[in-house]
């Protein structure tokens, strides 16, 4: 936020083991602002600030706390979903210990899709960048208090921007997959309902996403984790991958094509996803993947 400017009015929505700054900075999302001790951006197109001054309460834009406490998934059972860790796992529980209040938000659908294809091989500073770009150029101006904020682009909007439009953003070669897929979306050939319609398989919904222009598996499995809120999708980048290697197998050289996923599956469960979130949080901003 602009300094000088004033505080949002807020409203206390009371929490239980959860971590906003852990949960807004990893790696999830990447368009959430700071200032005055908390964090300004929009859900989906309703404009929120955030700020947990205090381990049980959460302050919310007035009006905006059902929002947050949907997008933040405040209803997840924490306590449930870490018993169901492996007992023994110390790397995991260490990866817990860092940020146990961390949560996997559940994001729109286009806007997880959109921000998932930008952000293939990028780090999150410059994700980030993109986002804002995305949103500033092509985006819709949404008020709150003294600030503009901007909302995501439709897929109707980055469609007709183009792929040159789109380049100059910043996205690089990637601006054709993402001209692409979000004519898909607006034609309606990509309807993304399936994601959180149960009658719809994982596996379905795994080649459906991958059918995308530049959508690989892990794209597509972050976001079914995040936007269809599947949480058995296991995303393994180089993060992940590099943290299986080291801290589950430190003395295997070669690895067979799918190893490390039906390990995954194997051995963390049916929560998996969130096991994968503690993991990377924890491996990108701990230094968890050194020996020792």
């Amino acid at each position: 936020m602009p300094p000088g400017t004033a505080a949002p009015a807020t409203a206390v929505l009371p929490v239980r083991r959860f971590d906003l700054a852990a949960t807004l900075g990893s790696g999830q999302v990447f368009h959430w602002r700071t200032g005055h001790g908390g964090f300004v951006g929009l859900i989906d197109r309703t404009p929120v600030f955030l700020r947990q001054a205090a381990a049980g309460q959460l302050e919310v834009t007035p009006g905006a706390e059902g929002v947050a406490s949907e997008y933040l998934a405040l209803d997840h059972d924490l306590d449930a979903i870490v018993a169901s860790f492996p007992a023994d796992d110390t790397a995991l529980a260490r990866a817990v210990a860092y940020a146990p209040g961390l949560r996997l938000i559940r994001q729109p659908a286009w806007e997880c899709l959109a921000t998932f294809i930008t952000s293939s091989l990028k780090q999150v500073p410059h994700i980030s960048r993109i986002s804002h770009t995305l949103r500033e150029r092509h985006g819709d101006p949404v008020p709150l208090g003294e600030h503009v904020l901007w909302t995501y682009p439709s897929a109707d909007a980055v469609a007709r921007a183009g792929e040159e439009a789109l380049r100059r953003c910043g996205l690089g070669y990637r601006a054709g997959f993402l001209a692409s897929t979000a004519r898909l979306v607006a034609d309606g050939a990509l309807d993304l309902s399936f994601l959180t319609d149960p009658a719809v398989s994982d596996d379905d919904a795994l080649a459906r996403l991958t059918a995308a222009p530049g959508v690989g598996p892990k794209i597509a499995s972050c976001v079914l984790l995040f936007a269809g809120q599947r949480l058995g999708f296991f995303p393994i980048d180089v993060w992940i991958e590099r943290t299986l290697r080291e801290r589950y197998f430190p003395r295997r050289r070669k690895f067979p094509p799918g190893f490390l996923a039906r390990f995954a599956r194997r051995h963390f469960g049916p929560y998996r996803g969130y096991a994968q979130q503690f993991l990377f949080h924890h491996a990108r901003t701990a230094g968890a993947t050194a020996a020792g």
